[in-house]
């Protein structure tokens, strides 16, 4: 895989999957740029990481932030904040971001969740925020932007011989407990900054696990054979149709419209 060199922002650079991705990133020799909501938290990143302040639930603070940039990694996490909370930074982060862009083409890299099509379990009736990703999923289709969406198993309960990487389809493991899968963080945050140079990656979304087994070598290898999502779906390629647009709050549908709106005229 020939990597082209690229500015990469990180929004979400300072969780534990974000400050990965900064490292990672920076090691394959990209230009890492990284959002934090202050200058203290910009004190955990490393010192070559160009840092910019900005708050994803305030899109007044976000120009500067994707300007010149040309890849984003979306690593955000409400942290337990609840329903408002899953809406405002999981769901609203992305949209406020693409927000920001406007009609510039760049490479997207989002991160969501193994299971974040089940809908009925008690974590996502409790939280929502298995729906508040999907329409972050489906706001990143919809942009017409090239991209790769990412939803990671359960974080570090791989076992020191599990880093063999498999790539699923469909999000049919709903368990809801390490049994849908586990992978490492390190290795979500080399996925994630791999995906961004790999033509193989654009326009898949795929469950990420790990088995017993060494790491890869070639994530073209990986990402080749997966099916590409349907030009202009909102979905991800077979997965389940529970979330029908007709019956989405109004604002979620003007959010849809909005970046629609934005769509570049000559898409990646």
């Amino acid at each position: 895989m020939t990597i082209a060199r690229m500015t990469v922002l990180i929004v979400g650079a300072t969780g534990s999957i974000g400050r990965l991705v900064v490292d990672e990133a920076s090691r394959q020799g990209h230009t890492v740029r990284a959002l934090v909501r202050g200058q203290a938290k910009a004190r955990q990143l490393p010192r070559d990481a160009q840092v910019v302040i900005g708050d994803v639930t305030r899109p007044d603070t976000l120009a500067g932030a994707v300007d010149g940039v040309d890849a984003i990694v979306f690593t955000l996490g409400s942290d337990g904040a609840g329903k408002a909370g899953a809406e405002s930074v999981d769901y609203g982060g992305v949209r406020n971001v693409l927000g920001a862009l406007g009609s510039r083409p760049v490479r997207i890299a989002l991160m969501t969740s193994i299971g974040v099509t089940n809908r009925t379990g008690d974590y996502n009736r409790s939280t929502e925020a298995h729906d508040w990703k999907r329409r972050s999923e489906r706001l990143v289709r919809a942009s017409g932007l090239a991209y790769t969406i990412v939803r990671p198993g359960w974080f570090d309960y791989n076992g020191a011989d599990e880093h063999r990487l498999v790539l699923l389809q469909g999000d049919t493991r709903q368990a809801g407990n390490s049994s849908d899968g586990v992978i490492a963080r390190r290795q979500i945050a080399e996925v994630l900054v791999r995906s961004l140079g790999s033509v193989h990656a654009m326009r898949k979304t795929f469950e990420l696990v790990a088995t017993k087994g060494p790491e890869p070598e070639d994530f073209d290898a990986l990402f080749a054979p997966l099916d590409a999502d349907p030009q202009g779906a909102l979905d991800a390629v077979r997965d389940m149709a529970n979330m029908p647009l007709e019956d989405e709050p109004r604002r979620v549908r003007d959010d849809l419209n909005a970046v629609l709106a934005r769509r570049p005229s000559d898409p990646s």
